[in-house]
């Protein structure tokens, strides 16, 4: 039995799914990366509630959480992030955000430096020029969005899963996967990362203000998403630091679920 049970509520106006495990500490925020889902967390999750309370959350066009097209760019995306830890009740959590988390996260943190107790980012776009390869270089660069909404999203997820050694999703995440991105929802989704070109040059200019610790961990051979991406991060947000997982892939939260949630629990308790 999963230890996930998602539910849902209503921030802005929207539809949202999130997962809460309960229990008692400090609260912790965990944005769902793409294309997958609250589940994500599934293999971190019990070692991560040890340490604070955890609210998974699909952010607004991912996961089961209604879409909203103003929202689909980094910087309005923040901007709901700040909005739904208050309407989730969250006091100054601790925030986990990889792959499109980090952009999002970074710029809420840059608006309201006392939003977070801790950030931890990766595995996300964030370089200058924006520096990604493969597959997330083609869905950033592609002119027509829409003709993803003939693809199977099934063939993504299933794509995505394969790079990740060592596992195999239980069927009842990779189906929660593939239910998310159905109806043209993937091709609807990929207007966020398509505003890497646009946005993360402003991010860049923010990040030496934030004052939130930050720590970016990534895995050590990311085929999309270049280590270049955390160092660069590294290198401009004060105070913050950058940490690989060895040996694993882009998704290192699946891949190596150990050593992913032991830097975050790390930076939880240091902070």
């Amino acid at each position: 039995m999963s230890p996930i049970s998602p539910r849902f509520t209503t921030v802005d106006g929207l539809r949202v799914r999130y997962a809460d495990s309960g229990g008692t500490g400090p609260d912790a925020l965990l944005l769902s990366p793409w294309p997958e889902s609250v589940y994500a967390f599934e293999r971190v999750w019990e070692q991560l509630s040890g340490h604070a309370r955890l609210v998974a959350l699909d952010l607004p066009g991912y996961g089961g959480s209604q879409g909203a097209g103003e929202l689909r760019s980094p910087e309005a995306m923040g901007g709901f992030v700040l909005r739904a830890v208050e309407a989730l009740g969250l006091r100054r959590p601790h925030a986990v955000g990889p792959d499109i988390g980090t952009s999002a996260l970074l710029f809420a943190a840059a608006r309201d430096p006392r939003a977070f107790r801790s950030v931890v980012v990766g595995s996300g776009g964030a370089a200058v020029p924006v520096n990604v390869t493969g597959i997330l270089k083609e869905w950033v660069e592609e002119p027509d969005p829409d003709r993803y909404r003939e693809v199977d999203p099934a063939v993504i997820v299933d794509t995505a899963l394969g790079t990740i050694k060592g596992y195999t999703a239980p069927a009842h995440v990779r189906e929660d996967y593939i239910a998310s991105y159905r109806d043209g929802r993937f091709a609807e989704s990929l207007a966020y990362v398509q505003q890497y070109p646009a946005q993360l040059p402003r991010l860049a200019g923010l990040l030496p203000g934030i004052t939130t610790p930050v720590r970016v961990v990534a895995g050590e051979n990311d085929a999309v998403v270049p280590q270049e991406n955390a160092l660069f991060l590294a290198e401009r947000i004060p105070g913050s630091r950058a940490d690989f997982v060895r040996g694993a892939g882009h998704f290192c939260w699946e891949e190596q679920p150990a050593a992913y949630a032991a830097l975050i629990a790390d930076w939880w308790d240091t902070h």
